[in-house]
């Protein structure tokens, strides 16, 4: 049984992507409604240049807290963005019922308590696919296609500078996986696997490299949620045939992403941490072209 899980786990990632793609889909609707949106104009250009600095100043941020040994700041902060992130993915779901803000405080109220007083590694996952979710039909709604493209290539080569080159990335991970907080989607190598038993663990004996040593696959919680922002913008702000609620261009975006999740589990088998940004993105835009010519749709 352990043994083919380790076969299929790193593969069993795709679904995180999926799930938070066919959410994201189904909350981008309610959000416009309720006019949630992160940018005020979503054709600015400027808008990726907003959020790279925001990414750059809030990861330096990280790493000195982290340096400092103060990790409790950074479950503070990313803790309060999961809980308002959560309201806003509950609200909007239930939105058609008359006192769905109350159920939505409570459905917040004991998510946020599974999260933070059992922290098992199914837990964390099914939080971060509703975040998740929320956060890529935000930004999806927030950014017309040209922003968005630009956004998915300066996250790609900041990804693949921060891990190949300056290494921080990798850095900013081990520092954060034994918060317990849904940055990253954790899949078990060994079926006995308990995340909470390894957070004490690796607490107590503070152990280095702990993304290689624990017995679980990872994936973080970006790699799924840049390249759908790219499906949603499609889906929002483009007219094209629809298969079901989701038309052909954003189709091929989502369809892309998975061809480059593919070619990105080919390498991360062979034993070496991988940046998914410059797979998936590139997936994800290469599939939203083909899709566009194919359609006979200019995207701009």
């Amino acid at each position: 049984m352990n043994g083919i899980l380790k076969r299929i786990s790193p593969f069993s990632m795709v679904l995180f992507i999926i799930a938070i793609q066919l959410i994201a889909l189904l909350l981008a609707s309610p959000f416009q409604a309720s006019n949630i949106r992160a940018f005020s104009n979503p054709e600015s250009v400027y808008n990726p240049l907003y959020y790279l600095v925001l990414v750059l100043a809030f990861t330096v941020f990280l790493l000195l807290i982290i340096k400092l040994g103060k990790r409790w700041v950074i479950q503070f902060i990313i803790g309060t963005v999961v809980v308002v992130t959560l309201y806003y993915v509950y609200s909007s779901i239930l939105a058609f019922i008359d006192i769905g803000w109350l159920v939505a405080i409570a459905a917040t109220a004991i998510t946020a308590f599974l999260l933070f007083y059992y922290p098992e590694w199914y837990v964390i996952d099914g939080v971060g696919i509703l975040i998740g979710a929320g956060a890529a039909a935000i930004f999806g709604i927030s950014l017309a296609i040209l922003p968005t493209l630009v956004l998915l290539i300066a996250l790609a080569v900041y990804d693949f500078i921060s891990v190949y080159e300056t290494k921080h990335m990798i850095s900013l991970a081990e520092g954060v996986v034994d918060l317990n907080l849904p940055v990253l989607f954790v899949l078990p190598r060994n079926r006995r696997y308990s995340h909470v038993k390894w957070t004490k663990e690796a607490t107590q004996a503070k152990n280095e490299n702990k993304l290689e040593k624990r017995e679980a696959f990872f994936m973080g919680l970006g790699d799924a949620v840049i390249p759908t922002i790219l499906v949603i913008s499609a889906n929002s702000f483009l007219n094209a045939p629809s298969v079901g609620f989701i038309n052909v261009l954003a189709l091929g975006a989502a369809v892309g992403t998975i061809a480059g999740y593919a070619v990105l589990m080919m390498l991360v088998l062979k034993g070496r941490p991988q940046a998914g940004l410059p797979f998936l993105n590139t997936g994800a835009i290469i599939g939203f072209l083909i899709a566009c010519h194919f359609a006979g749709i200019s995207p701009f």
